[in-house]
């Protein structure tokens, strides 16, 4: 099953579960659209691959199979924006 990660990698910001800005890459590293242009260029900092946006939970879905609440933040593997 998907893991919806909270929030972006970069920055920090929330990516609740509807958030149509949430990109994914294989291994379901999680980012804001924002760092994934701007400061990622569309490739994951963490294992090279691309990324594609994060499908969106149905809310029904999300009451049985929640969000994890556990952070993920590494701007220091970021870099700085274009």
């Amino acid at each position: 099953m998907l893991v919806l990660k909270p929030g972006c990698e970069c920055c920090d910001k929330d990516l609740p579960p509807e958030a149509a800005d949430a990109m994914i890459c294989t291994f379901e590293c999680t980012f804001c659209r924002d760092c994934v242009d701007t400061r990622l260029h569309g490739v994951c900092p963490n294992c090279g691959g691309n990324f594609s946006p994060r499908p969106i939970r149905p809310a029904a879905m999300v009451v049985k199979y929640p969000p994890i609440a556990e952070r993920t933040f590494h701007p220091e593997k970021c870099g700085r924006a274009a």
